[in-house]
């Protein structure tokens, strides 16, 4: 799943947009995924956008507390 099906309909602009996919993008690299219908990917968008709803604008720090909150570690590759 992409983010931008995720957040499509939100009241987000587009500085936070662009924030948001570049946290995501950098989350598939660094968790090695590449496939985008990965099912674990929905969830990797569903916790950008939690962290996004606390005020961080980071999108380093976005990216990987969303990472840290699935429990997820970094691939070998990334």
């Amino acid at each position: 799943m992409s983010i931008h099906k995720l957040i499509a309909n939100g009241s987000f602009g587009p500085k936070e947009i662009e924030v948001m996919c570049s946290a995501y993008e950098g989350a598939l690299i660094d968790l090695g995924i590449s496939n985008p219908e990965d099912l674990v990917t929905e969830l990797i968008a569903k916790s950008i956008v939690n962290v996004m709803g606390t005020g961080e604008r980071n999108p380093d720090l976005i990216k990987e507390r969303a990472i840290h909150a699935l429990g997820l570690r970094k691939s070998d590759a990334a």
